[in-house]
C-alpha cells in the first residue's frame, strides 16, 4: 500500500504570480518612445494642477458654506440635533424596530394579562381559605378565646358572635381605649 501524505499547512509550495503581477514586473519606459514619455508626463502635470485647483475649490466652497450656515445661525451642535433626528427617525421607520416595538409590546400585554390571572388566582384562593376547615377552626378558637376573657374581665354580655362582630368590637373598644387616653389630659385641666 502507498502511504499518501496529505499536505501539511507548513509545506511550502510555490506562489504563482497572477496576471497583474506579472504586469507590474514589466518596465514601461523600455517600451513606450520618448513622444509617448513627454506626452504622459505632460498629462500628469496637467492632473497634478487640475486636482491642486480642485481642491482650492472644494476648501473656497466649504468655507463659504460655513459663512453661510454662521449667518443663518446653524451651529454644529444644531446640526448633530438635526442628525441625530434624522438618524432616530430612520431607525423607528426600519422595519426591524417596528417588529421589536411590536414585539415587546405584545410581551407586555401578555405580562399584564398574566398578572391579572395570577392576581385572580390569589383573590380565589384567598376566598376559598376563608371557608377552609382550617381558617373556620381558627375563626372559632379566637371567638372562644374573646369569650373566655370576656368572661374573665366580667363582662356581662356574653353572647357569642361571628368572627367579623368580635373584630369590630375589638376595633370599637381599642378605640374608644385610644380616645379616651386622649381625653384624659383635657378632663384633667377641667377639674383643676
Amino acid at each position: 500500500m502507498e502511504n499518501k501524505r496529505q499536505p501539511d499547512l507548513l509545506d511550502t509550495q510555490p506562489l504563482q504570480e497572477t496576471d497583474e503581477e506579472l504586469a507590474a514586473d514589466i518596465d514601461y519606459t523600455e517600451i513606450i518612445s520618448e513622444e509617448e514619455k513627454e506626452e504622459l508626463k505632460n498629462e500628469l502635470a496637467k492632473l497634478e494642477d487640475e486636482i491642486v485647483t480642485l481642491r482650492q475649490v472644494l476648501a473656497a466652497k466649504e468655507k463659504h458654506l460655513a459663512e453661510i450656515k454662521h449667518k443663518l445661525g446653524v451651529s454644529m451642535m444644531n446640526e448633530l440635533k438635526q442628525n441625530f433626528s434624522r438618524s432616530w427617525h430612520d431607525v423607528q421607520t426600519h422595519s426591524a424596530y417596528k417588529k421589536t416595538q411590536e414585539t415587546l409590546s405584545q410581551a407586555g400585554m401578555k405580562a399584564s394579562a398574566a398578572i391579572t390571572n395570577v392576581g385572580s388566582a390569589i383573590g380565589k384562593k384567598l376566598g376559598d381559605m376563608r371557608n377552609s376547615p382550617t381558617f373556620k377552626s381558627f375563626e372559632e378558637r379566637v371567638e372562644n378565646t374573646v369569650t373566655t376573657l370576656k368572661a374573665k374581665v366580667g363582662g356581662t354580655n356574653q353572647t357569642q358572635g361571628s368572627f367579623e362582630e368580635v373584630l369590630s368590637s375589638t376595633a370599637h373598644a381599642s378605640a374608644q381605649s385610644s380616645l379616651a387616653g386622649s381625653l384624659l389630659p383635657e378632663a384633667e385641666e377641667e377639674l383643676q
